[in-house]
């Protein structure tokens, strides 16, 4: 019997399985292969049950970062947004509803991420100098409004879903991939996402000349960074029961290298949320994978720094980038 793929979903697939495209996963395979074959207790369901609620505020400051990388600019601010985050949602629950909570903090945060966009926009200062501009400032207001300690939440049970499972799998996690999800499907079928965030992270000059509000575009770019970043801040709060005014700062390395590892252009215009997310789950997987099969504390930053290089060379897709900066 032969049988014939029509020509549209013969190339469609041909294009998925180029190797640039899965060499990302093949490379997040191969990483937890490894792992489980040296440590078999990496399979246990403890184990993965808490490999996927690492992964969960991780994987969503990725999707926030990636949407400030793919017009090429940098969101340094993302762990300190999430960081206010966590402090406002400790400081409000239990004091009032807590879905009131939820929509106030997501609020703040995405009108943060704004306020990002506009100074890039308006004053027309690079985003690496704007959100590190903005990162000690929402630093210093965590700090001051938390008395710079640790909140412990007086009611945890408006945000402990987050902390329950599904079918055995971490509701934080979930919620993580459905955010990304929406996210992937609304930069690839929404004007403003495939059509804008792309074409202006390839080719800003292009893109104002063809009538795009590119304006527009980036400060909705960084909204959602600001947005996911206070989705984030709720999945830390459920998972911990407190808010940390600098605890959330440690992601905001892994979470570019989350981008990056998983194959997105750092020059933007190329990418996709999906490869955000197997970035975040490879970065995942280093961190707690060389804790588990129970390596030095003295060498454990060699080998996450080697293991990094190692799988960013292995998942870039050059394919799309004209020059390697």
């Amino acid at each position: 019997m032969n049988l014939t793929l029509p020509a549209g979903l013969a190339g469609n697939l041909r294009t998925a399985l180029t190797p640039s495209r899965i060499m990302p996963t093949i490379t997040l395979i191969v990483l937890i292969l490894i792992v489980g074959g040296i440590q078999p207790q990496f399979f246990s369901a403890y184990s993965l049950q808490s490999l996927a609620s690492a992964a969960g505020p991780l994987i969503l400051l990725s999707c926030g970062e990636f949407a400030a990388i793919l017009l090429g600019g940098t969101d340094l601010s993302i762990g300190a947004i999430t960081a206010l985050g966590t402090v406002l949602t400790a400081m409000w629950l239990g004091h009032t509803s807590s879905w009131l909570v939820i929509i106030a903090v997501l609020v703040i945060m995405a009108g943060m991420g704004a306020v990002n966009g506009a100074v890039n926009v308006v004053a027309q200062i690079p985003s690496f100098i704007t959100t590190l501009g903005t990162m000690g400032l929402w630093t210093g207001v965590a700090l001051v409004i938390s008395g710079a300690q640790s909140i412990e939440v007086i009611d945890p049970a408006g945000l402990s879903w987050l902390a329950n499972y599904s079918g055995g799998v971490p509701n934080g996690f979930i919620l993580a991939l459905i955010a990304a999800i929406i996210l992937g499907l609304a930069m690839r079928y929404l004007p403003g996402g495939h059509l804008g965030m792309y074409a202006v992270g390839w080719a800003e000059s292009a893109a104002v000349m063809s009538g795009l509000r590119v304006a527009w575009i980036k400060i909705t770019a960084f909204t959602l960074a600001g947005l996911f970043s206070g989705l984030a801040a709720l999945v830390l709060v459920g998972q911990t029961s407190s808010g940390d005014p600098t605890s959330a700062a440690s992601f905001l390395l892994p979470a570019i290298a989350s981008v990056i590892v998983g194959g997105n252009a750092i020059t933007g215009g190329a990418g996709s949320v999906y490869r955000a997310v197997i970035g975040a789950c490879i970065i995942t997987v280093v961190e707690n994978g060389i804790s588990v099969v129970g390596i030095s504390a003295f060498t454990e930053q060699i080998i996450y720094g080697v293991v990094l290089i190692f799988a960013a060379g292995l998942t870039m897709d050059r394919s799309r980038v004209g020059v390697v900066k």
